[in-house]
């Protein structure tokens, strides 16, 4: 039986259009799948395979902790799993991204690193402790 759900699509509604398509395209070497133009811009960015977590609030806070040494995210959190964490945080801080917190190594022996976004977004650029399969 064919999974219900297909596809699942974030849509972030962003106020420097340019910056946001720099940041995620060329910072996280996002690939680039559709570009509409028809009512005003708007560009799909492939991710490789999504899923989607969802935390209660002393979940959240434990990340944060662990990530950022405080609570920093708000509702969504954005996570990208990298296979070179140090130049993957190279390339998103050379196109706008704001370090919010040095690279730490997690309880799971993930290397993680938290970043916002130019658009505020809070993100986090973890490299595997086994490369996902």
């Amino acid at each position: 039986m064919a999974p219900l759900v297909a596809q699942m699509r974030i849509a972030l509604t962003v106020q420097e259009y340019e910056a946001a398509v720099a940041f995620y395209r060329d910072g996280l070497g996002l690939s680039e799948e559709a570009i509409w133009t028809s009512h005003g811009r708007a560009v799909m960015l492939g991710a490789g395979h999504a899923t989607l977590e969802l935390f209660d609030e002393r979940q959240a806070t434990s990340v944060d902790e662990i990530e950022a040494g405080k609570r920093v995210s708000g509702p969504v959190r954005l996570a990208f799993e990298v296979s070179d964490l140090d130049e993957a945080l190279r390339r998103a801080l050379a196109h706008g991204a704001i370090l919010v917190h040095e690279p730490v190594v997690t309880p799971w022996g993930d290397r993680n690193v938290r970043l916002q976004s130019p658009n505020g977004m809070q993100i986090t650029l973890f490299q595997a402790s086994e490369p996902a399969g």
